[in-house]
């Protein structure tokens, strides 16, 4: 199974934002131990680099990135998904770059808190406490 993590499940582990951050940690912990191959759009990683620069200091923004890139893979943002995301015609282009980089990557599911922006889109979107129980029910019946 692959996920695409939207930025804001990422950031709910590395701040560990409550109450948010047990399910998006045990989502993070599912790649981690090769059950889902993870993906985080190329564009996210620019953003958190930013993010954690601006609170903490360069190298220590670079040494998270080089830890989360351990565990996930890259999505490719590229032209393609840039145009792909255009026509999608959606208010928030970011998250139809997300969407568009998960559909060109192969993604199963796109892993968000915010389900409202991606209403139509040709990858299913769940919430990661909703990917947990998904893959619950997958391993039972396997």
């Amino acid at each position: 199974m692959i996920i695409l993590l939207d930025l804001n499940v990422l950031l709910d582990v590395l701040a560990q934002r409550e109450p948010h951050y047990r399910s998006s940690a045990d989502v993070w912990e599912t790649v981690e131990s090769g059950r889902a191959k993870g993906l985080l759009a190329a564009h996210s990683l620019t953003t958190l680099h930013y993010l954690l620069a601006r609170h903490t200091d360069y190298l220590q923004a670079a040494t998270a990135l080089q830890d989360v890139l351990r565990v996930f893979s890259v999505a490719t943002v590229d032209e393609d998904v840039i145009l792909r995301a255009l026509a999608f015609g959606w208010h928030d282009f970011e998250d139809a770059v997300q969407m568009a980089a998960a559909s060109k990557a192969g993604a199963d599911y796109l892993i968000t808190r915010n389900l409202k922006d991606f209403k139509k889109g040709p990858i299913s979107v769940l919430l990661p406490a909703e990917f947990l129980a998904l893959l619950r029910g997958t391993q039972r019946s396997e």
